[in-house]
């Protein structure tokens, strides 16, 4: 049996500095990171396909859409009757005519403000279902009822209460999109590690320290996933009830038009829906992973 000295601790407790030849190797691994041609590649990668489906899919739908006794109409004619729409977005003439991207950011507005509740809401009541394997038990069958309920099924009892379109719209927002937040933050909460919670006995950590410093950070990739699925029910959500609603929203723009018979209108904007619908989830998902550091919900 080797005897170990104290110049062994020692040397074993302070790791020796980097090598010449390490050093060399992270600076040139940094330099790769930031090329031209590196950075170019990425993104050729990360846009290339999508760009070669969707040209396909027009393709398709052109053909498709040619015939005189075609019910839609081809991309061709929505580029000719909806040009203004696709080339002047924020175009402003008068309270009801005004572009796309301006009908978008009011609609967006509201689902800040529905979304914004359901979370905070959500979460704290997910973390203090979540601390009760009897709470998880008897409310996970009455949320997973709630969840399953369309978003145009709660406005008439939304108008019945509150007598008035945007706070309506607020509440169908926030009462279909708090659902899968509370549910993802219990089962987070439940599976956090039993040496954390006695890390924090140990501590003499209180309930709001407990839930800052252990509870959040560790359900943290589980939260960002109710979040991620919370905002997509929130925009479809806006968007059907601004139908029935009325305003300025983009989900009365459709109803409007119609109304009209005006389908590439209509086309124009689903489009604004889904490329906003989809930079929503990636705004989601890149918070998430800067808070959660790339860790995953198992």
């Amino acid at each position: 049996m080797s005897i170990q000295t104290i110049e062994d601790t020692t040397v074993k407790a302070f790791p020796a500095p980097a090598k010449p030849a390490e050093v060399i190797a992270f600076t040139a691994k940094a330099r790769r990171r930031f090329d031209p041609i590196v950075i170019a590649g990425k993104l050729a990668s990360a846009l290339v396909p999508p760009a070669i489906v969707i040209a396909l899919m027009l393709v398709v739908w052109q053909i498709a859409c040619s015939s005189p006794t075609a019910s839609l109409p081809p991309p061709s004619q929505v580029w000719n009757e909806a040009y203004d729409l696709i080339a002047h977005p924020f175009f402003n003439n008068g309270p009801q005519d005004i572009g796309l991207a301006w009908r978008v950011l009011i609609s967006l507005q509201r689902v800040a403000i529905g979304f914004g509740l359901a979370a905070i809401v959500g979460v704290a009541l997910g973390a203090l279902v979540g601390q009760s394997i009897w709470a998880m038990r008897g409310l996970d069958p009455v949320f997973q009822i709630l969840r399953t309920v369309p978003p145009l099924a709660w406005l008439p009892l939304s108008l019945a209460a509150f007598r008035d379109s945007s706070p309506s719209a607020l509440f169908v927002i926030f009462i279909t999109s708090i659902w899968p937040i509370i549910i993802n933050t219990a089962v987070g909460v439940r599976n956090i590690p039993e040496d954390y919670r006695n890390v924090a006995r140990i501590l003499r950590l209180n309930q709001f320290e407990f839930f800052v410093k252990i509870m959040v950070p560790a359900a943290a990739p589980y939260i960002f996933t109710g979040l991620r699925i919370g905002i997509g029910l929130s925009w479809l959500a806006i968007v059907a009830a601004e139908m029935l609603t009325g305003g300025v929203g983009i989900g009365f723009f459709i109803w409007d038009a119609w109304n009209s018979s005006r389908l590439p209108d209509i086309i124009v904007a689903l489009a604004y829906i889904g490329v906003t619908g989809f930079c929503l989830d990636r705004l989601v998902a890149a918070v998430g992973a800067f808070v959660t550091r790339g860790t995953t919900a198992k």
